[in-house]
């Protein structure tokens, strides 16, 4: 019997509260896509972040104003899965996708200001053996982020990092306005 030939899917996960999402989201998202060759990201709306403080925006608007950002582009789509998973846990997030897509690889895009404190997330070691780890530079962050605990106990496979031109956009500056 012959093997037939299953073409893997590159899948891109982006998981945050977006709590408002923004164009760099959207930004990252697009590079992803093109850098890695990509075949979608997933925004994936959490309703709580376990280590940030109650989002500002209902889940709700979160997810409205997520889609219309994205309403023009093919390759990226919105899923909240907190019901599904009983949790707004990255790794059991990341572990649903991986049930869902056997056939595919997967890579869970980050700021470099989330990689200074991923050594504080739950089975953080666990992450990159089911999602590459992708890190975006961000202002300020990246010398920092490349000293973390995370970046030291990595492996040099688990992550990579891309250089991009810098958005200096957060949800946090926006909701400050």
């Amino acid at each position: 019997m012959k093997k037939k030939n299953i073409k893997i899917k590159k899948i891109g996960i982006l998981g945050g509260t977006f709590d408002p999402p923004h164009i760099g989201h959207l930004y990252i998202s697009k590079i992803a896509i093109k850098k890695l060759k990509l075949n979608k990201v997933i925004w994936v709306i959490t309703k709580q972040n376990p280590l940030k403080h109650k989002p500002y925006l209902s889940i709700d608007i979160r997810i409205k104003l997520s889609k219309e950002i994205i309403k023009n582009e093919k390759k990226i789509s919105i899923k909240y899965i907190d019901k599904l998973t009983k949790s707004s846990d990255t790794y059991n997030m990341l572990t649903y996708f991986k049930n869902k897509n056997k056939n595919s690889k997967l890579f869970f895009l980050i700021g470099s200001d989330n990689l200074i404190n991923f050594h504080k997330w739950r089975n953080w070691l666990k992450i990159p053996k089911i999602a590459k780890l992708i890190v975006f530079a961000r202002n300020k962050y990246l010398v920092k982020a490349t000293k973390s605990t995370a970046a030291k106990k990595l492996k040099k496979n688990e992550l990579i990092y891309i250089n991009s031109k810098k958005m200096n956009i957060s949800s946090s500056l926006i909701r400050k306005f």
